[in-house]
């Protein structure tokens, strides 16, 4: 199985004042191409750091990452653009929908930036909002949507340019629980697709749906263990 991240002893430091703050002090990770992996830990656990940096949001202090084969420790914030819109598909908490667009042009605009024409990005965004359900809210824009649906819709739109990793920030922290349910279901559906899925979490309900779980605690890998006892999507009553 092949390596899509792998991360060597990277480091990020922040200096705040006269003060310097080890925001991740050591951290070595691979991960499999078609794996599907949560991380997990308490507030100042360097997690949402480790994110930015795999997510090619910033850089590390030191160390070495390695995206699909391409080393992004050193790349220029213009490099690191142009590899997060062809290599990461980014699902959020809040969604991050634009809000007087359709959901077909919300989920079509990573399809701008690399170069597609309007009816390829049309024809592919309806397909890849088919794939989630929401084929029939295509021209609906996010205030005629439910919650659930709107998250389907930014789901869609991380999947349309067919990134190596789908990178989700809490992607039920703002859902209820039944319709939480129903989103962890179609991420379930993804990884059986074939989709690398990392999923950054606090809630360990939702942690457990991954197939590994890797622990942070003060900037270090606590620990990072396959989940034995994956679960499974309630069925919805």
């Amino acid at each position: 199985m092949s390596s899509v991240i792998s991360t060597k002893e990277i480091k990020k430091e922040y200096v705040m004042g006269a003060e310097t703050i080890r925001a991740l002090k050591s951290i070595s990770i691979e991960i499999n191409r078609g794996e599907y992996v949560a991380f997990m830990g308490p507030s100042g656990s360097g997690k949402s750091t480790l994110m930015n940096i795999i997510g090619c949001l910033d850089t590390p202090t030191a160390g070495q990452y390695v995206l699909n084969g391409h080393d992004v420790s050193d790349l220029t914030e213009n490099e690191l653009a142009e590899i997060r819109n062809k290599e990461i598909g980014f699902v959020f908490q809040t969604f991050n929908l634009l809000p007087r667009a359709s959901a077909l042009e919300n989920v079509s605009l990573p399809l701008v930036y690399a170069g597609f024409g309007k009816q390829d990005r049309e024809e592919k965004a309806l397909a890849t909002l088919e794939g989630v359900g929401l084929g029939d809210r295509a021209y609906h824009k996010p205030n005629e949507l439910s919650g659930g649906q709107r998250q389907r819709v930014a789901i869609a739109r991380a999947l349309v340019n067919d990134p190596s990793i789908i990178l989700a920030d809490e992607p039920t922290g703002n859902l209820d629980s039944k319709t939480s349910y129903s989103i962890m279901d179609l991420f379930a559906e993804l990884h059986n697709s074939g989709n690398t899925i990392i999923m950054v979490t606090h809630e360990e309900d939702i942690a457990e749906y991954a197939h590994r779980i890797i622990r942070l605690r003060d900037g270090l890998i606590e620990s990072d263990e396959v989940n034995k006892n994956i679960r499974t999507v309630e069925p919805v009553a």
